[in-house]
């Protein structure tokens, strides 16, 4: 199974609280991590396809796939690191005052993660950014979904650091988890962060 294909299965969002561990394959909650680099370009079809589940998607950009930029599959904007962070709001609400319907965004990636994959960012670095450029998105409507720490002790350890920097001025709507391990790992670390953040929504992006 190609990357792309299993990131898009494990990408069913869990969005509403109480957790849930379990849903409907068909369930509209369902988006997909679209990613260019090595992927096979003859699968653009089936994410477009009338029978695709598939919703949503989110590239780790702030800027939409060509490929996918059709009314069948909501962007989810993200901003994976301190690179272009000064423009990101800009970006955003260009997308909405042309018209884009942009509901979700993401925070950033794996900050607390410095290898594979992690953008890898100081936690009062993020909270000022955070301030900075995507608490004000939600003057737009948009749901804000908290960086997304890994997997790791660290993860969370950095996410407090994170809230204890922003002294109340940053407001997450959902929580976008991480886990690469085998299910009985997910089901602790999903019920961790929901008992740590229980007034924020879930989300499984990877």
């Amino acid at each position: 199974m190609g990357a792309v294909t299993m990131r898009a299965l494990l990408a069913g969002s869990l969005i509403a609280a109480p957790l849930v561990l379990s849903q409907d394959l068909t369930s509209s909650k369902r988006g997909l991590v679209y990613i260019t680099e090595n992927h096979m370009a003859d699968d653009d079809h089936i994410w477009n396809a009338d029978d695709s589940d598939l919703t949503w998607y989110y590239n780790y950009t702030p800027d939409p796939s060509n490929e996918l930029d059709n009314d069948k599959m909501d962007f989810v904007p993200m901003l994976w690191g301190t690179d272009g962070s000064d423009s990101f709001y800009d970006k955003i609400k260009a997308l909405v005052d042309g018209g884009r319907n942009i509901t979700y965004v993401l925070g950033f990636n794996e900050p607390d993660g410095c290898a594979y994959g992690g953008s890898c960012i100081p936690a009062e670095d993020a909270a000022r950014i955070w301030i900075d450029q995507i608490e004000p998105l939600k003057e737009l409507g948009i749901s804000l979904g908290a960086p997304s720490p890994t997997g790791s002790p660290t993860g969370l350890a950095w996410m407090a650091n994170f809230f204890s920097e922003c002294d109340g001025e940053c407001n997450p709507d959902f929580f976008p988890a991480h886990w690469y391990g085998n299910f009985e790992g997910l089901a602790s670390f999903l019920g961790e962060v929901n008992a740590t953040y229980p007034d924020m929504g879930l989300w499984v992006t990877e």
